[in-house]
């Protein structure tokens, strides 16, 4: 009988180990197969990229503007002229213009020694004055003796020596100017003169003062006349432009000018 009690003990202490062991191999963790471990990386040459090279910031040179070349304009020599003296031949008028039909300044006796200070373009007639002096007048030149030559002198007519102007009358009014061929015919309003302003009996009223073409050259002529109108030749052919200008004219100076252009 005990031996059989024995043999229950031992029977259920192996049940009781067998059932520990199968309890033990279903709660011990599960152990995972190995995970395959990457290799390690070869040592290959890994190419380093090579640094772009940051542009550096140059400095550009701006070119300097060249200079532009301006040639000085070439400066016009002013021509030199000379002062002549010269001898009265005879007895005659001085004017306050170059021509016969300007009025009487004052008389020269023969044997005055004058200055020649100047001269119309074609020196026909010449601009004097008293040595020193400063009362210049016109002077026919064929009623000179000029010491040296005459085209020497400064020709002055009309723009260095204006006329005298009167303060009493009006410039007149031209009316037309009317052109035939080469006939051109300047017609203005006449007015009359105060008793007593008249140079003389019967002096001129108008003075005319032309410049006209002819045979290819620019003519200067003076007219002095009584009537309103006048009728001269004027040609084509010359480089300048023909014009004239006319002043009523009275013992203490001219009214005008009233200038006259030519039509075509």
């Amino acid at each position: 009988m005990q031996v059989l009690l024995t043999h229950n003990i031992m029977l259920k202490h192996s049940f009781l180990l067998l059932t520990l062991i199968l309890l033990s191999a279903c709660t011990l963790p599960q152990t995972l197969p190995p995970t395959e471990t990457p290799p390690p990386p070869s040592e290959t040459a890994t190419e380093i990229p090579t640094e772009t090279p940051v542009p550096t910031a140059t400095s550009t040179q701006i070119p300097t503007a060249t200079p532009t070349f301006t040639p000085s304009p070439t400066p016009t020599i002013a021509p030199t002229y000379a002062v002549l003296r010269g001898e009265v031949l005879e007895r005659t008028n001085c004017r306050y213009g170059p021509g016969a039909p300007y009025l009487n300044f004052y008389g020269q006796v023969k044997g005055s020694n004058l200055e020649i200070i100047g001269r119309l373009d074609d020196a026909s007639w010449i601009y004097v004055q008293a040595i020193g002096g400063n009362n210049p007048c016109w002077i026919k030149a064929s009623l000179m003796d000029v010491k040296g030559d005459i085209f020497s002198v400064a020709p002055v007519y009309p723009d260095k020596t204006p006329l005298i102007v009167s303060p009493y009358y009006a410039p007149l009014t031209l009316l037309d100017v009317i052109r035939e061929k080469d006939e051109v015919t300047i017609r203005w309003y006449g007015q009359s003169l105060t008793a007593g302003d008249e140079e003389f009996e019967n002096a001129p009223l108008y003075l005319v003062e032309i410049w006209a073409c002819k045979n290819g050259e620019i003519k200067f002529t003076p007219y002095g006349l009584w009537e309103e109108n006048l009728t001269i030749t004027d040609q084509k052919g010359c480089s300048e432009v023909s014009h004239g200008r006319v002043y009523f004219s009275e013992k203490h100076g001219y009214a005008g000018p009233t200038e006259i252009e030519f039509p075509e």
